[in-house]
């Protein structure tokens, strides 16, 4: 019987959201405050969950701090105190919302995970209020 596990690990970062192929006047009124020419922050909570069968050897599916450095390889420690727009090479030409990140972050991960587990949603949380989940293709 497949089971998920669900890490969270967290990071900060400031970002702004601003579509260039549009004008000055569209991105305001779009994005308000969050259009702000030197970006604001937020105290962001990263969730991932992964898919696949029990070890019967070990009890769990991956030891969760395996797949927490995988997290910390691939997204925090180049996400963590960065301005997203400018500071993430990966991220060039992403209007950085909280679903684009999700977009972002699954696909820098999918490939790490090893070869007994399936990478199923990842979803970014920008405030305790909002958040964003992007769903493997399998199951959007």
């Amino acid at each position: 019987m497949p089971t998920s596990v669900t890490v969270k690990v967290y990071f900060e970062a400031a970002h702004r959201l601003h579509n260039p192929a549009q004008s000055d006047s569209w991105n305001r009124e779009t994005y308000g405050k969050c259009n702000n020419p030197h970006g604001h922050g937020h105290n962001y909570t990263l969730e991932v969950t992964v898919l696949g069968p029990i070890d019967p050897t070990i009890g769990y599916l991956i030891d969760m701090k395996i797949l927490k450095d995988i997290l910390r390889e691939r997204i925090i420690d180049e996400v963590d105190h960065r301005f997203l727009n400018i500071e993430v090479p990966w991220l060039e030409g992403v209007i950085p919302s909280a679903e684009n990140l999700a977009a972002a972050f699954f696909n820098r991960v999918a490939d790490r995970l090893p070869d007994h587990l399936v990478l199923i949603k990842v979803t970014v949380h920008e405030t305790d209020r909002n958040s964003a989940t992007y769903w493997a293709d399998e199951l959007a």
